[in-house]
């Protein structure tokens, strides 16, 4: 799959985490882009002054690394979308 850096993709990558248990954030300061666990709820953040190119790198490194199961999602579309970005290699 081909890695769109459009502000549609980037909508549809933030869909995937709000069907799943993370919160996604966008907050400024000097941080790398990651995600972590506050309070036991799971929150993903991400700088709100990265470039939309690198908040979608930081969003495909971040699904990749917490593995969301397909299965868990109720929507076919989010299902397949996901399949897609695990597939997908990031060559940076």
């Amino acid at each position: 799959m081909a890695i769109k850096y459009t502000k549609s993709f980037l909508d549809k990558i933030e869909n995937l985490f709000a069907e799943s248990d993370y919160h996604l954030r966008y907050e400024k300061g000097s941080f790398k882009s990651g995600y972590c666990i506050l309070k036991s709820t799971k929150i993903v953040i991400v700088n709100k002054y990265f470039t939309q190119e690198g908040k979608i790198n930081a969003l495909l490194d971040i699904i990749k690394e917490l593995q969301f199961n397909p299965k868990s999602f109720s929507n076919k579309k989010s299902q397949d979308f996901l399949i897609e970005l695990q597939q997908t290699e990031l060559k940076l």
